[in-house]
């Protein structure tokens, strides 16, 4: 769906601007890392709202006011660029934006999807997210190193697009009507009793590690590498969302295969996978080498299109016909608390080696990728359906 598609373009078009802010504008690391994951506190609100409100009054309304506060914020980072106080407003605007979109629009998605395995219904969507991340960082990070008014110009070729996409969504259909029926916010996000153990056990330690990954891989990574590129920092930024949400991409189509083979412990490996690309980044940090930071990257992007897609079709297999979009909004705010990481590091390194810390973030991922897997393999719960 090009709408879904275009409000995941417009939340992650930023990463590659991150450098950009840094050289323009004079904010420190730390200030535009907090930018980065300002949004968080618009996402995960939204995130458990709007499953529930699109329950109850359909999908299509509550896309259209994504679609308007998408376009809002474009225009508050555009024109305040060089304001904290704007950058913060517009960062929490595009959270409320893409909250929707990822909750909403996934749920659609699947509906859509009229007589394909719930697996297959899942992986559209999650590709639909992922090809948004990367070609927003992507266009953005071309646009901001080669093409005049680099603060302004992704964010009006972001609103052109986006206004394209939206002429599109007339054509598409409703699948959920006015229900009344749904009106406790508390049951549409409960986890059914069936599926508790195993939401606790294999879902929650690997959910924030979902966006971690690329967090790590386009944020964490370029400012490493930043010394050893000189002017052209921000292209290198758009250039390591493209491989790493490309190899996430990329991915997603063998995680139906993985999760078989696995016994449901797919999320452990992609923990695994994280685990190696963080080492990679620790090891690579005196002297940086660009190629080494790709190859970090791609571990990461790998990470995150495994642990995103056996997430997502661990929830919605859990979910019933009255709770698909707020279960759905519910794991999405697990997943983005990882957009934090990179902040977090930025403070603890005033204190600690990045090395020291990438060395915890190792540590942590390999524990969650333990419980996960246990959880998994244990049968806690009820896995997947077979046509996941």
């Amino acid at each position: 769906m090009p709408t879904v598609l275009m409000l995941a373009w417009a939340g992650n078009q930023f990463t590659p601007l991150l450098l950009l802010y840094r050289q323009v504008e004079g904010y420190s690391t730390l200030e535009v890392d907090l930018f980065f994951g300002a949004y968080i506190l618009g996402i995960i609100p939204t995130f458990i709202v709007a499953g529930s409100l699109s329950d109850r009054y359909g999908r299509k309304p509550l896309i259209n006011v994504a679609l308007a506060l998408c376009l809002i914020a474009a225009i508050v980072l555009a024109l305040g660029s060089a304001t904290p106080a704007m950058m913060m407003l517009g960062r929490l605007i595009s959270g409320c934006s893409v909250g929707i979109g990822m909750v909403v629009g996934t749920s659609w998605i699947k509906e859509l999807s009229v007589g394909v395995p719930a697996a297959t219904a899942a992986r559209r969507a999650s590709l639909t997210m992922t090809a948004g991340f990367m070609l927003g960082a992507v266009v953005a990070g071309a646009l901001a190193q080669w093409a005049p008014w680099p603060t302004v110009l992704p964010y009006v070729v972001q609103v052109g697009a986006t206004a394209a996409a939206a002429c599109l969504l007339f054509r598409v259909p409703e699948t959920r009507s006015f229900d009344a029926e749904v009106t406790s916010l508390v049951v549409d996000i409960a986890v059914p009793p069936g599926y508790r153990r195993r939401f606790w056990l294999v879902v929650v330690p690997m959910a924030p590690w979902v966006f971690a990954a690329p967090a790590l891989a386009f944020a964490v990574a370029p400012a490493l590498a930043a010394d050893r590129l000189g002017s052209y920092g921000i292209a290198f930024a758009g250039m390591l969302s493209l491989v790493s949400l490309g190899a996430g991409l990329l991915i997603q189509s063998g995680v139906r295969r993985l999760m078989a083979v696995t016994r449901g412990a797919s999320g452990a490996v992609g923990l695994v996978l994280l685990a190696i690309g963080t080492v990679v980044l620790a090891v690579n940090t005196d002297p940086v080498s660009p190629w080494l930071t790709v190859v970090a990257a791609i571990l990461l992007g790998c990470a995150f299109g495994v642990c995103m897609l056996s997430g997502l079709i661990e929830v919605q297999a859990m979910a019933g016909p009255h709770n698909l979009a707020g279960l759905t909004g519910l794991y999405y705010a697990l997943t983005y608390l990882g957009f934090a990481l990179p902040a977090l590091l930025s403070w603890l390194a005033l204190r600690l080696s990045i090395v020291d810390l990438l060395h915890g973030v190792v540590v942590a991922v390999l524990i969650c990728a333990v419980i996960t897997a246990v959880g998994a393999i244990s049968g806690a719960g009820r896995p997947p359906t077979s046509g996941a």
